[in-house]
């Protein structure tokens, strides 16, 4: 392989040709060679992803729920691939590390019943609200107990902010806002302005209630501040659902966890004597004081099968030659929803773009390495378990690292690629965290590209994949995805493909593989994450988060126990 300096240069070298005069020729067979180099590295990429994508998305792997038939299709298939590659397994001798998980499946005739005085009402299963548990037990309820309006449901002593002052909400029911106060307001000095915090990632509130000791918590859903549809939240959360293993059977969780349509919301709170839309404005000023919604109270009772077992992390390493003991980790989940018997119609959840694409891209960057051979550094494939039951995959893994935090110089994350082309630019998830992307803006220069920040960053993505699980270890962790300046057909039809994938077919099983993708751009975003690799797999020096990040303390109290 050529360096990748090289290829990068050629993919748009064609515009220079293009000008050179006759008697330029000589410097224009210079350039042409590269740019067929780089046009065939490139088409033989596409091939790959192609090929991994089609067996990846099939039927046939049902979707890739872990701790199911799918999942030892998947896990073997990627195994085999290694193996033929021969790269090495990254975990000892085995390519396995195994997750410890309970599956918990809700029967789906659960009823929510809201009662007071004024107000009584029946909400369907996944049409008006969803139900479930994190304790990992049979049977799970909350009977007669008392609701509480808790704004964004944030304590953020930081931020002098505390939605939970003042109210004693042990053993009631909360009902919490989507997303965090900065994106109601759209104030830049309050919290991060659009862009999302982690206090407004759903996980987060659950987190909080329980530590208030909430029996049930409910999440008001709204497309804007989410991010996604309901269809997203009824189709996530029916049907199998994935949690780490708990000693204590997550009793220390609440109670009932779920989500409530917007319509189901506003007429709660018209039923307590509340208007929904002004509580919701107030909520998003700092000094709100949580309010209860009068006499109505909520009972539910859930019924779960739950089956315990082990999922599998999927590890390969490069080993380096001189310095072994550091490495860069590549990440890509290689889970999706699975089989849902309750849906009528199409039941797999095929999971093609989220994440077959991603996973296809490790087996391709994997070849690339190999042919590449060794360097310094150790470049390590890590395909994760269970990112779509909560980033489990990759939180085990930083629980129990197979390479030491501390000699891990990077993460580089790869979730859903681009199937619709080249781009001219490409977005930093959670820009100006750390020095890597320092390394992505070479690279992207190198092809003609340019860094641009998020366009939806109140959707908190950032928050919402594997690198999230690194990053909060304190290991510099790049996750960045194609932009949506089509080279061929402009910005807006970029976002058109863009917003109709969030629109109809992520977490769908609509998201298939299609073999007319044009993974051009997928191939373009696959050369820049290699160079950033072989970059840092050359270089001796660690790569740190810039000054003011969250993680920076964490990885500068790590740099003194490396040798």
């Amino acid at each position: 392989m050529k360096p990748l300096q090289l290829l990068s240069l050629s993919l748009f070298s064609s515009a220079v040709l293009i000008n050179c005069s006759s008697e330029s020729n000589e410097s224009a067979e210079q350039l042409a060679e590269p740019m067929v180099a780089a046009a065939s590295e490139t088409a033989e990429i596409q091939a790959l992803l192609h090929e991994h994508i089609a067996v990846l998305a099939s039927d046939e792997f049902e979707g890739r729920a872990p701790a199911t038939p799918g999942e030892e299709k998947t896990i073997n298939y990627l195994r085999s691939k290694f193996e033929a590659l021969g790269i090495g397994p990254g975990n000892g001798d085995s390519y396995f590390q195994s997750v410890s998980v309970t599956e918990i499946t809700t029967a789906s005739d659960a009823v929510l019943t809201f009662s007071g005085s004024n107000y009584d009402a029946e909400l369907e299963y996944a049409t008006e609200m969803i139900v479930g548990s994190q304790q990992q037990i049979p049977t799970t309820s909350i009977v007669d107990s008392e609701l509480v309006f808790v704004g964004y449901g944030v304590v953020a002593p930081e931020r002098n902010w505390n939605d939970y002052a003042g109210i004693d909400v042990v053993g009631k029911t909360v009902v919490i806002l989507v997303n965090d106060p900065g994106y109601a307001t759209q104030d830049p000095d309050v919290f991060n302005g659009n862009a999302m915090t982690y206090y407004g990632r759903w996980t987060y509130k659950y987190e909080e209630a329980a530590r208030q000791g909430a029996a049930g918590a409910l999440i008001v859903h709204e497309t804007g501040p989410a991010g996604y549809g309901w269809e997203v939240v009824s189709g996530s959360w029916s049907g199998p659902q994935i949690g780490l293993q708990a000693d204590n059977l997550n009793t220390d969780k609440n109670d009932i966890e779920g989500w409530l349509t917007l319509d189901s919301a506003e007429a709660l709170f018209a039923g307590a004597g509340l208007n929904y839309q002004q509580l919701k404005a107030t909520a998003a000023q700092p000094g709100f004081t949580a309010v209860p919604l009068g006499d109505v109270t909520a009972s539910v009772t859930i019924q779960n099968s739950v089956r315990t077992s082990l999922s599998q992390n999927v590890i390969a390493m490069i080993p380096g030659t001189d310095r072994a003991e550091e490495t860069i980790i590549y990440t890509a989940h290689w889970d999706h929803l699975g089989v849902n018997a309750e849906l009528a119609g199409d039941t797999i959840y095929n999971g093609a773009a989220d994440n077959a694409t991603g996973t296809a891209a490790l087996l391709a960057m994997a070849k690339m390495h190999a042919d590449a051979g060794p360097a310094p550094r150790s470049v390590v494939f890590l395909a994760v378990t269970a990112e779509e039951s909560g980033l489990l995959g990759s939180r085990w893994y930083a629980e129990h690292p197979v390479f030491p935090l501390a000699t891990t110089v990077a993460n580089i994350n790869i979730d859903v690629l681009n199937t619709y082309g080249p781009t001219h630019d490409i977005v930093v998830v959670g820009n100006g965290s750390s020095e890597l992307e320092a390394y992505l803006e070479e690279a992207a220069t190198t092809q003609g590209r340019h860094l641009i920040e998020e366009p939806n960053p109140e959707r908190g993505y950032y928050y919402r994949s594997d690198h999230f699980n690194f990053a909060k270890a304190g290991v510099p962790a790049l996750y960045a995805e194609s932009g949506e300046d089509s080279v061929e057909f402009g910005k807006e039809w970029g976002a058109q493909q863009a917003q109709d994938y969030n629109e109809n077919r992520y977490h769908a099983p609509s998201d298939e593989y299609d073999p007319n993708w044009n993974l051009e751009g997928a191939a373009q975003d696959i050369l820049l994450y290699f160079d950033v690799a072989s970059k840092l797999s050359h270089e001796s020096s660690f790569p740190n988060w810039l000054e003011g990040n969250e993680f920076k303390s964490i990885r500068d109290a790590t740099s003194s126990s490396r040798p």
